[in-house]
């Protein structure tokens, strides 16, 4: 498909979008053949309406083009604004499918748009003066359909991206704990033990698949605990997508870290991996960083905070310890201007 995948400005501004931080509203997005079908069967009948048998043909064509034209731009309208969303969820878009990419489709939505509407009203206003003004209605008919059929890819695509990002976690403005650490290191549990949330738990790797966030009142109000995924020690153009969402909340969202160290080595991994690891997340962030020691029932370092999560041995001494680093009243994390 040959087009300019710049969204037009002129006559209608596709990327004035609803600014929202989530995609849980965006609607689903309709292919190429759900549009047309529903276009075709609203100007049926207005044509119907029309007792000109030529007019009732220039009709059903203005009727089509406005119809295909505006469930276009609704689309585009409705869809997030990628650029007026802040860094943790541009970070989520571009992990998962990419900023140029999703742009790329939008333009092309937003190129259908124009170009219907042009070649719609420029075959219905030379209707009347046409040998065959039937010819002229099956020409614009295949004109519109071509237009937007070429963009059906593009439909799907942003469809696909919808399902998956409107089940992104809700990423709210307080104070943030971002729990890190290895694989099956016990942040999960950890979650689990002091949050609202119920991440799934179990011994074997990458038993958490996405962000999943969880909330405590304290002393100095509600705080909100993210549990990332297992980051692997290995180079970043190595890492999958889901080590690099647990990257991206550390850098957008954390205001303290946790991180922990499974002194078993029971997760798989070294204490001197877990360690390497641990000095590269201190280069990542620029907030304070608490390490503690996991199951303690099964290992301990004589060191450092301990805990286990299994006989809750030294697990509110260790949110004690976060707790520290928040200060009432805490207005910030992840707004715009917080960001800038």
């Amino acid at each position: 498909m040959e087009h300019d995948t710049t969204i037009p400005t002129d006559p209608i501004d596709p990327l004035a979008a609803v600014n929202r931080l989530e995609f849980e509203r965006t609607p689903t997005i309709p292919t190429a053949d759900e549009i047309l079908d529903v276009s075709f069967r609203r100007a049926a009948k207005k044509r119907k309406e029309k007792h000109n048998k030529d007019r009732a043909n220039e009709e059903f064509v203005r009727a089509v083009t406005a119809a295909v034209h505006d469930r276009l731009v609704d689309i585009l309208q409705r869809f997030p604004d990628i650029d007026s969303l802040p860094p943790f969820y541009q970070h989520m878009v571009e992990i998962l499918y990419g900023i140029d990419r999703m742009k790329k489709a939008l333009g092309a939505v937003g190129w259908a748009a124009w170009h219907v509407r042009e070649k719609g009203y420029t075959i219905a206003s030379t209707m009347r003066r046409a040998e065959s003004i039937a010819n002229e209605r099956r020409k614009a008919v295949a004109r519109i359909a071509s237009i937007v059929h070429q963009i059906d890819p593009e439909l799907r695509f942003l469809n696909d991206a919808r399902n998956v990002l409107r089940k992104l976690p809700h990423v709210s403005d307080e104070f943030t704990i971002v729990v890190a650490g290895y694989p099956n290191v016990g942040k999960s549990s950890f979650i689990r033990a002091i949050s609202s949330a119920a991440p799934e738990v179990a011994g074997y790797p990458f038993t958490t698949k996405g962000v999943i966030i969880g909330h405590r009142e304290t002393p100095c109000g509600r705080v909100q605990l993210v549990d990332t995924p297992g980051i692997l020690d290995r180079p970043a153009e190595e890492r999958n997508p889901i080590e690099r969402q647990a990257l991206a909340a550390l850098m957008d969202i954390a205001h303290v870290c946790l991180f922990l160290i499974d002194p078993s080595e029971h997760c798989g991994y070294s204490i001197d991996a877990q360690q390497r690891l641990l000095d590269e997340v201190r280069t990542l962030v620029q907030v304070p960083i608490l390490v503690a020691y996991t199951k303690a029932d099964i290992a301990r370092l004589d060191e450092g905070l301990t805990m286990s999560t299994a006989t809750g041995e030294g697990v509110e001494a260790v949110m004690d310890a976060l707790l520290v680093h928040c200060t009432p009243p805490v207005q910030c994390g992840i707004s715009s201007d917080s960001m800038q």
